[in-house]
């Protein structure tokens, strides 16, 4: 027969209590132990990293644009009228002189106005010669009288001088001697008056000749613009150059002012380069320029720069000071380098992604020893095309990762293997 025994229970159950609340106790230590530990570090490959040294000394501090080569002189030849293009002569590429025909136009209203204006100067230069031959003979006719009129005062003076001397002596009635010096002085007032009528229809003549002459100035002017628009059916190059483009084909019908074909001169380039718009504001005429044609290099300075912003950028124009190396051409894409200034003795650094101007930007500084990469708020100053000024935050012989570390964002440390 057994015997219940209390005790044995008990010790049995403290027992049990004991090894749950250390095994509890266990549990929670690990728990601790592994909260308290810090995170994996994700590790990076240093071979796909772009790692720079900071450095201090000079910066030049450039802007960077892309472009193409374009003729300093270039004409675009557009239509004088309305006409239709009928054979184009000379193709895009070949070499031009100031009378080379491109092409031919037609237009029969323009060869209509040419003869219309033809006659109406040969009318006009008629309506001068009769004019100038009516105008002679009415100042012959004029100066006839004044001749006629001096005659009769002449032999009337010499009557009145007789009759004076015939008077003294008292061979002569008194009243014929006054008379013949009233005939007198009525022939000498008769030559006043033609002299007069001759001087004022030499004036009057030289009015009508001059109105005459105005209308064949304004029939001839009207020819000359004829002619013109005649002439410029045959379009010519007007320079020395290479014909650059083409813009219409054989058969269409142009207006007039529409362009028809562009000619330059491939000899004397310049670089025309598109500056980003918030970059332009650095750019000051007179700059120097390194431009990068992908087969040599030649330098030039900033000429002129465009008021305006297009499409984001602004346009500057660059005269190139070096000659141009083989193979430059119009339209050849080039890129320049515009030094703004030059910073001395100032903490630089390789260009990050993504870095601006006078901004702040978190970079990793790489411990060599512990290869491990740590976060830094960097304040940087100046940006150039590959390098940018830091202000505060790192120190000369730090070393940074500029590559786009954008998917490490969450992450203080990385480790670099």
């Amino acid at each position: 027969m057994d015997i219940a025994n209390p005790a044995l229970k008990l010790r049995k159950r403290r027992k049990t209590h004991l090894i749950g609340a250390g095994v509890t106790a266990v549990v929670l230590s690990l728990l601790l132990f592994v909260l308290r530990l810090d995170p994996a570090l994700p590790e990076v490959d240093r071979a796909g990293l772009w790692v720079d040294t900071v450095q201090r000394g000079p910066m030049l501090r450039e802007v960077n644009a892309t472009g193409t080569l374009v003729p300093r002189e270039s004409r675009w030849l557009a239509a004088a009228t309305s006409a239709q293009v009928e054979q184009i002569l000379v193709l895009p590429g070949a070499q031009v002189q100031p009378d080379t025909v491109l092409m031919r136009l037609s237009d029969p209203e323009v060869e209509d106005n040419l003869r219309n204006a033809q006659a109406q100067v040969a009318a006009a230069q008629a309506d001068v010669a009769a004019k100038q031959a009516e105008l002679n003979s009415q100042l012959l006719d004029t100066r006839a009288a004044l001749s006629r009129a001096k005659s009769d005062y002449a032999s009337a003076k010499v009557k009145s001088e007789a009759y004076a001397q015939a008077n003294l002596v008292h061979a002569i009635a008194q009243v014929d001697y006054r008379q013949q010096q009233i005939v007198a002085a009525q022939f000498q007032s008769q030559v006043e008056v033609e002299q007069q009528r001759v001087d004022a229809f030499a004036a009057s003549m030289k009015a009508q000749m001059d109105a005459v002459r105005a209308r064949l100035a304004q029939q001839s002017s009207n020819l000359a613009l004829r002619q013109h628009q005649a002439d410029a059916l045959n379009l010519k190059a007007g320079i020395v150059g290479v014909l650059q483009e083409v813009a219409v084909q054989e058969g269409a019908q142009v207006a007039a002012g529409a362009n028809l074909a562009r000619v330059a001169r491939p000899d004397v380039l310049m670089a025309r380069l598109q500056v980003p718009e918030v970059e332009a504001k650095d750019v000051t005429l007179g700059m120097p320029v390194d431009v990068d044609t992908h087969n040599g290099k030649v330098s030039g300075k900033v000429e002129r720069i465009d008021p305006a912003v297009r499409n984001g950028s602004v346009q500057v124009d660059v005269r190139l000071t070096d000659p141009l190396p083989p193979g430059a051409r119009p339209d050849l894409s080039v890129d320049g380098r515009i030094l703004v200034a030059k910073l001395d003795d100032v903490l630089s650094v390789g260009r990050p992604a993504l870095a601006r101007s006078d901004s702040d930007l978190g970079l990793f500084r790489l411990d060599p020893a512990s290869h491990v990469a740590t976060r830094m708020p960097v304040r940087m100053g100046a940006a150039s095309v590959d390098r940018v000024e830091i202000v505060h935050g790192l120190k000369a012989g730090d070393q940074v990762i500029l590559s786009d570390t954008s998917q490490w964002d969450k992450y203080e440390r990385i480790r670099v293997k």
